[in-house]
């Protein structure tokens, strides 16, 4: 008989480790259902209590001021299951939560969809807001324990479980209805109701329900107060008017309305009800404030009970928002521009210290389609604003960083700039649409001038001949660089110098904060820090210092053209709003050529400040910027600047190239010695502004427009008088082209 071998050492140890581990998992299961057996079920019956207590708050830049209570006016209106009309419950279920009549509670194939969501989007795991029931954000709501993690997220799946156990599914609907945010201080469809349209819950139409079952997801960028909402053209375009369809067309989808109720929904017009005011200071500053909280950390972040600190200085906010309001009261007296915006910042370091995005946010008139209370024109980039001659400076900013001076010669003279035209006709693109001829805002040409003088004047045919000696795209370049993110990575058309493209006015302030810094880019700040309910920070904002985006000279020369007095006296006089005795102050106005944006940005060294005027609906105003805007911006200006400290702009280095027409001179001589004159492409090569003359100016396809306007002026100014110029004689008026430089 064979001999029975033992065990090996092997086997044993293997067998000890199986039985730990199955004793470890033992407890562990025990522990995850003692944990579980402790869980209670939420309160759910003092939910204005809970609210308050975890409120987040928003405060000035000093951290001992309130300016919003996030839920200190909480409006809410507790109604029953039959009070609430059908298609508000299955609009709901429709687009939150389509198994909420069978599921227990959670939906795992929900849930793992949103983590991949989160994950193929950058973003943690548990980041994403989709994938819970109406049962779990029902338990979300009634716990407010907000974070985003694991174990909350198991928490509040047990919990969601046993929440069905113990109530109906129409009770669990209920609450849910009962508590959901709609925006601000509104909270329940009851209150909703009767907040947007005037009625009962059970009274609304199909289209008021799905709109009402839109709003939850993101009640403050689903806002039905925008200006794009308020306005039927550009309200089909619109994140709430698309997902209110999106409700309909899933209810017709889950078999509740027939596509017919669908149609006829979509196409009913809504009236809604004018915005009802909760206590708030500063409230285009606190609003945009609360966007960019909810774009970054979701709608939760309101009931938290976080303290946040804005960099905000509420003095001088108040104080500009009487300017703003009382000087557009003026305007649209005066000039039929009917609404104001004005925003202020620290170039030094970054914080936004005044933001003001209508003339009044609390405007009882909301049917005047000129005005928008609560949208916020400083801040909007759909529909931007266009800048005007404001822009100019970007332009001239590109052309100092490419060799040229501020002494370096354009000729003023009448030019058409479109090669779909013959070189002798001088119709503007509003006069012919293939044209494009721009004047002067008085109508007359002045010959060779220098940079200076044309920036400082606001000269349009210089302007548009530096945006394509310049480079347009590096123009744009040079402008986006410096925070304007609205203009595609495109090549332009010429009259974007002029201000054809859209911009925010808060961009706008942020890239000429750019020249009072001398070339470096501080990123805007609204938020300085967040503490929770401890008083603990837990996320501060640093300035942010993104480095030279300008040559120091180039942005020296700037800020010495725009202070420059003298210069702009010729359009502006010697004591106009624009100059500061005893204070260097840079600014630059802006119009549009149909009159619909005026705008001025100015600067000193501690402080810059911007303002514009105008009508949401682009009706047209009757005056130039300088009669509109600049007022209200001279008496934000002298409010702020007598608490700051006089600082000078420092002198930028004077620089020569060698080349006459880039240092100033504008008559050439031929190789006789006798005098000629040309325009600027004969002497200049777009590509190398600094090297030799152009071997052929002629292939240029600008050269000869820009020869004959110069050769044009020259006889308008000599008359038969050409002995001067033996070579003198205008060019032939050659055929028309199909090349358009737009």
């Amino acid at each position: 008989m064979k001999k029975q071998t033992k065990p090996s050492r092997f086997r044993r140890i293997l067998g000890d480790i199986v039985i730990f581990g199955a004793v470890l998992f033992l407890v562990a299961v025990g522990s995850i259902f003692v944990w579980v057996a402790t869980l209670d079920i939420p309160d759910l019956s003092a939910f204005n209590q809970r609210l308050v207590a975890q409120s987040t708050k928003i405060y000035d830049r000093t951290g001992e001021t309130i300016l919003y209570d996030t839920n200190s006016d909480v409006r809410r209106t507790v109604v029953r299951y039959e009070e609430i009309s059908d298609n508000i419950k299955n609009g709901t279920i429709a687009i939150e939560d389509a198994e909420f009549w069978t599921h227990a509670g959670v939906r795992p194939t929900a849930i793992i969809r949103s983590m991949f969501t989160s994950l193929s989007q950058g973003k943690g795991v548990f980041s994403g807001g989709g994938g819970s029931t109406i049962t779990q954000q029902v338990i979300k709501n009634s716990v407010l324990q907000q974070e985003r993690s694991l174990t909350r997220k198991i928490k509040e799946a047990i919990l969601s479980i046993r929440l069905e156990q113990v109530m109906e599914k129409d009770e669990i609907l209920l609450t849910y209805l009962n508590e959901s945010p709609y925006g601000g201080t509104i909270y329940g469809v009851e209150e909703a109701s009767q907040a947007f349209f005037g009625k009962h819950a059970y009274e609304v139409t199909l289209a008021e329900a799905a709109y009402l079952a839109s709003l939850p997801q993101a009640p403050t960028r689903l806002s039905p107060y925008s200006q794009e909402f308020r306005d039927p053209e550009t309200r089909p375009e619109t994140q709430l008017e698309k997902r209110k369809n999106y409700v309909l067309t899933r209810m017709v989808e889950e078999g509740m309305i027939s596509q017919e109720d669908a149609e006829r929904a979509q196409d009913e017009e809504v009236v809604w009800k004018p915005y009802v005011s909760a206590k708030i200071r500063a409230p285009h500053y606190v609003m945009y404030v609360l966007e960019q909280l909810e774009t970054q950390f979701g709608d939760e972040v309101l009931n938290k009970g976080y303290k946040i600190i804005t960099a905000v200085d509420l003095k001088l906010q108040e104080k500009a928002e009487e300017i703003v309001k009382e000087y557009a009261l003026k305007n649209d007296a005066a000039y039929n521009a009917a609404n104001a915006a004005l925003v202020a910042q620290d170039p030094k370091n970054g914080d936004v210290l005044v933001l003001i995005g209508s003339r009044d946010f609390f405007e009882e008139d909301t049917t005047d389609a000129r005005l928008g209370p609560q949208y916020n024109v400083a801040t909007k980039e759909t529909p931007g604003r266009q800048p005007g001659s404001a822009f100019k400076p970007f332009i001239y900013a590109t052309a100092f960083e490419k060799g040229y001076t501020p002494d370096s010669i354009l000729f003023d003279v009448e030019t058409q700039f479109s090669t779909a035209c013959a070189v002798d006709n001088f119709k503007t693109n509003i006069e012919d649409a293939n044209c494009y001829s721009p004047k002067n805002y008085d109508n007359t040409f002045r010959g060779p001038v220098s940079i200076r003088n044309a920036l400082a004047q606001s000269l349009n045919v210089p302007a548009v001949k530096m945006f394509y000696l310049a480079g347009r795209k590096s123009s744009v370049k040079t402008a986006r660089d410096m925070g304007i993110t609205t203009l595609p990575d495109t090549t332009p058309s010429l009259d974007l110098v002029l201000g054809s493209g859209e911009v925010t006015l808060s961009q706008m302030v942020g890239a000429y904060a750019v020249f009072a810094t001398e070339g470096e880019r501080v990123a805007q700040r609204t938020i300085l820090s967040i503490e929770d309910t401890r008083g603990k920070k837990i996320m501060e904002f640093e300035e942010q210092h993104l480095g030279r985006v300008l040559e120091r000279n180039t942005a020296l020369n700037i800020s010495n053209i725009l202070s420059d007095n003298t210069a702009r006296t010729p359009l502006f006089g010697a004591n106009s709003p624009l100059y500061f005795e005893g204070r260097d102050v840079a600014a630059k106005t802006g119009t549009t050529n149909n009159k619909k944006d005026v705008w001025v940005i100015g600067y000193a060294p501690n402080l810059v400040a911007g303002a514009w005027a105008g009508n949401n609906n682009n009706k047209e105003m009757k005056e130039l910027s300088g009669l509109i805007i600049t007022p209200l911006w001279r008496a934000f200006m002298d409010e702020a600047l007598k608490d700051l400290p006089i600082e000078t702009f420092p002198e930028p280095t004077h620089t020569t190239t060698g080349k006459p027409i880039l240092d100033g001179m504008w008559l050439g001589m031929n190789e006789g010695g006798e005098p000629e004159i040309h325009s600027e492409l004969y002497f200049i090569d777009t590509e190398n502004p600094t090297g030799n003359n152009p071997s052929n100016p002629n292939s240029d396809p600008q050269f000869k427009y820009w020869e004959y306007g110069v050769l044009n002026w020259l006889q308008s100014l000599l008359g038969n008088n050409t002995g001067s110029f033996p070579g003198f004689g205008l060019p032939t008026v050659a055929t028309t082209t199909t090349e358009v430089i737009d």
